[in-house]
């Protein structure tokens, strides 16, 4: 059974900043599929559907290699 967690992440202005998120995110074992919910200037919502709960400091890092930070939503 799948699950879905949503993230916050700061620091994203663009596509551009999409599509690096989306990528790292995806890259990490178990992610089935990621959508942005893009808020410039803000907090934007990240929500990761995954074969189980992914490990939180293996997103967090996933995030931070694309440039930004992850926040509690």
């Amino acid at each position: 059974m799948s699950t879905t967690t949503a993230y916050g992440v700061d620091g994203m202005t663009c596509s551009h900043c999409v599509a690096s998120v989306t990528a790292e995110i995806a890259a990490l074992a178990g992610a089935e599929s990621v959508s942005v919910d893009l808020v410039t200037g803000g907090t934007s919502r990240v929500t990761v559907t995954s074969e189980s709960e992914l490990d939180p400091a293996l997103v967090a890092a996933a995030v931070e290699e694309a440039g930004y930070q992850l926040v509690a939503v």
